[in-house]
Parts: structure tokens; sequence; C-alpha cells
């Protein structure tokens, strides 16, 4: 008798494995670092909590670091792998997930949430919101980074039936589109639909940004930074929220 795994414990195992990316580069790190950093203001007003929820590695914790100085930066991630890498780069790094209990902390005591290209990988993302939004407290930031299913490219590939980047049918492989890494997302948003969720889920929407790709092609890169001035077809989406 054979006996399959569970997808949930497949995906596990998938996520578990250092060589999956974790971030999209940079360029996104700094800007949202920059806009949660303008959202907060000084730590001389007094130092804010801020939770980086799916902190991966730390990259993007450490990269916003230097603009959050004084204030307390905490890394969160279910993955035992990613928190001891993280734990390379951050003072303060401890396991909890947004299902299965929920993340350990107490309702209303987080100021913001750092949530960098997470809900993507999600099975459900209106959990993700609602957890988030309990440990924030009222008026606390929400700093959420996705890729955008309607980047520029993306929006030519399908007219050619083409599969959109960013998006895949597998866990073992790429098909359909271009690119050879699979990173295990599940659900993309467009701008409007990224709104809407967010806003469904007991926040309102501040500001939406866009921010280039590392992995366009080096001679498309100038169009994809051309591309941010217009969100909605931008690569990726930076949507800063406040919990109502």
């Amino acid at each position: 008798m054979t006996t399959t795994t569970p997808a949930r414990h497949r995906l596990r195992d998938f996520y578990e494995d250092p060589a999956v990316p974790v971030a999209s580069g940079t360029p996104r790190s700094l800007r949202q670092a920059r806009m949660l950093a303008a959202a907060l203001g000084p730590a001389t007003a007094g130092a804010k909590t801020v939770l980086d929820i799916g902190c991966g590695d730390g990259t993007a914790a450490a990269t916003a670091a230097p603009f959050l100085a004084g204030h307390r930066l905490v890394g969160v991630d279910w993955s035992q792998d990613a928190l001891r890498r993280a734990h390379t780069r951050l003072p303060y790094a401890v396991r909890g997930e947004l299902t299965d209990g929920g993340l350990p902390f107490a309702s209303a005591t987080a100021d913001a949430v750092l949530f960098s290209e997470v809900i993507e990988h999600l099975v459900d993302p209106d959990g993700a919101l609602d957890e988030i939004r309990r440990v924030l407290r009222p008026g606390g930031h929400l700093m959420l980074s996705t890729p955008n299913l309607a980047a520029w490219y993306n929006r030519a590939l399908l007219l050619a039936g083409v599969q959109p980047v960013f998006s895949e049918v597998s866990l073992r492989a790429i098909h359909g589109r271009p690119g050879t890494e699979v990173v295990g997302h599940l659900r993309l948003c467009t701008a409007r639909a990224l709104r809407e969720l967010v806003t469904a889920s007991g926040f309102e929407v501040v500001r939406l940004r866009g921010a280039p790709f590392h992995g366009v092609p080096r001679p498309l890169r100038p169009l994809d930074r051309l591309a941010c001035a217009v969100p909605s077809a931008a690569s990726l989406l930076l949507l800063h929220a406040r919990r109502t």
C-alpha cells in the first residue's frame, strides 16, 4: 500500500529548502523600508515594535534596519532553517505562524508589520490578514509587498498565450512561461484586487507604489523602472495600509 504526502507537508518541505529564493531584490526592500520609516517617524518620539512576518533569511529586515534605527525589529518565520539564517542578520527572530494557533504575540502589541512577498505563498490569505490585524495596534501600519499579476510584461505575455511571470502550475518545474526558478506562488494579485482584499480585512489603504523586479532581463530594466510610476503596471506592488 502506498501513501502520499499531504499537500500541506509538501509545501512545508518545499519552503524549508534553503535553495528556494526568498527575496525579489534590494530595490523593493529599500523602497519598502523608506515607506515604513516615513510612516513610523524617528525613534526619538518613542521606539516602535515592527514585526517582519515571513522574514525568511532576514535579508529584507536587515535592509530596512538602518532606516529604522532605535525601533525594535523582530523577525518571525515558521521555518527553522530560515530562522537560523535570520539570526545572523537580526537581533530578534522567533518562530511563529499565521495559522495553527496564530502568532506568539498578544493582541494590539505591534506598531507595524512588514509582510514582504508572503501573501502570494498562502493558502488562506484572509486568515493571515485577520491575524496580522489582531496583533497590530489600532492605527498600526501594514507594509505589504507582492508580485503584480498585471505587470506590464505579463499583459503582453497573456495576449501571446504565455503563462504570466510569477505564476506557477507546479512545485517541480516551470511550465509555459519564461524563467527557471520555482518559488511556490499560489496566489497573485492585481493592484485593484490587492486594495480590495486588504480593505475587506479591516485596513485602510494609505498608499500603493510600484517597485522593479531584479529578474527582468537587463535590456528591459530601464522600462521596468519607468513602469513603477504606474503601480498597476509595475512588477511589484508595495502597499501601505493602516489598521482601522
